[in-house]
């Protein structure tokens, strides 16, 4: 049974700060999220699921720690998203709303790039423990089952997302699937 949650919104996560989005609708199964735009600091990585993910959380790090032109640093976000394209994957941090474009510090690391995200509808699936490859491919795959079954158009994904430091607690943990979905 769905349950609708027009006025549910997400600002923060542990005090750090995270994308701006509005829970369209809670399912047992996974929650449907609409995403305000905002700033992500991308950097593309080949390797597998793990390496990628720790090779561009370094670089994403090091920006925010003060790598950067100005030497500024920046608040960190959550969460650190991964998206698999083909044999690289893209890794991203959002950038503090108080940040716009123009207002960013160059990075040193010249693999790293900035856009601003578009409004979008995800469907979004939340688990604890380690996120593997195997665990994030099993959870991808049954998330998709699920849209398909209840006749939800697909977009793109999967996405993944991770909230919590490795020295986390795996069952206090967060960890996210989610894919693009139509409107």
């Amino acid at each position: 049974m769905a349950v609708l949650a027009t006025f549910a919104s997400a600002e923060t996560y542990k005090g750090y700060e995270m994308p701006p989005f509005q829970v369209f609708e809670a399912r047992q199964a996974y929650e449907i999220r609409d995403y305000s735009p905002h700033i992500l600091a991308t950097v593309e990585i080949e390797g597998s699921l793990q390496s990628a993910a720790s090779t561009g959380f370094r670089a994403l790090a090091g920006y925010i720690f003060g790598g950067n032109a100005t030497g500024e640093k920046i608040a960190m976000t959550v969460p650190v998203s991964q998206i698999p394209e083909g044999d690289r994957f893209s890794v991203s941090f959002m950038i503090p709303s108080k940040y716009d474009l123009a207002s960013l510090p160059t990075p040193k690391d010249a693999r790293i790039t900035f856009e601003t995200t578009e409004a979008e509808r995800l469907a979004a699936s939340q688990f604890s423990g380690y996120a593997t490859g195997a665990v994030l491919r099993r959870r991808a795959a049954e998330l998709r089952d699920i849209l398909n079954r209840d006749g939800i158009t697909i977009i793109d994904g999967p996405r993944y997302a991770y909230y919590d430091d490795p020295f986390t607690l795996p069952w206090r943990r967060r960890n996210e699937v989610a894919f693009a979905i139509a409107d």
